[in-house]
């Protein structure tokens, strides 16, 4: 399925790349329609690489309203939690003389709380707690698949069987206004 939409990709590490790669794959998106930018590893906060970087990229996506673009952003919640986060990306913006992102704005913002591996460990039938920090990294990257599966379903379903962790049922909320076509 071709989509005329590009997707600017504004995230952490690589399990966030590869895991929105994925989960865009599996809707029939192109990858050659999806730029990361990517914390470089090794080179301190990538937290605050996002943040910093996000006022430059709602910017560049702001430019481009003609186009059909897109800015999505994975940033950790750690113990900051979803709303937390979101608000130092709008006081980020602030700080450059930016108006923060509007509800309508092409962008959409995932949040996992306390990390990308705690979406994981509930994926695979755990109780979660977004308040803990130590639920296990996966061995390689690549090792999503099955969680970009089961998440795809979850989000497409009006009703779950169990209720999603806050910030994956704000994630999948969000996702929905990207567009299909």
């Amino acid at each position: 399925m071709s989509r005329s939409v590009r997707i600017v990709l504004l995230c952490e590490d690589r399990q966030h790349e590869t895991f929105v790669k994925q989960f865009l794959l599996r809707d029939g998106w192109n990858v050659r329609n999806i730029r990361p930018v990517i914390s470089p590893h090794g080179r301190g906060s990538a937290e605050q690489f996002v943040r910093e970087r996000f006022p430059i990229e709602l910017q560049a996506v702001r430019a481009k309203r003609g186009e059909r673009v897109w800015l999505i952003v994975m940033i950790d919640g750690d113990d900051q939690g979803v709303l937390a986060r979101r608000a130092s990306l709008d006081d980020a913006c602030t700080a450059r003389g930016i108006v923060p992102v509007g509800r309508s704005e092409n962008v959409l913002i995932g949040v996992p709380t306390w990390s990308i591996e705690t979406w994981f460990a509930f994926l695979d039938g755990e109780d979660v707690d977004e308040t803990r920090r130590d639920y296990p990294r996966l061995p390689r990257v690549r090792h999503c698949q099955r969680h970009v599966d089961e998440l795809s379903e979850r989000c497409r379903q009006d009703r779950q069987s169990t209720p999603l962790p806050p910030s994956l049922e704000d994630a999948c909320v969000q996702y929905r206004r990207l567009p299909l076509r």
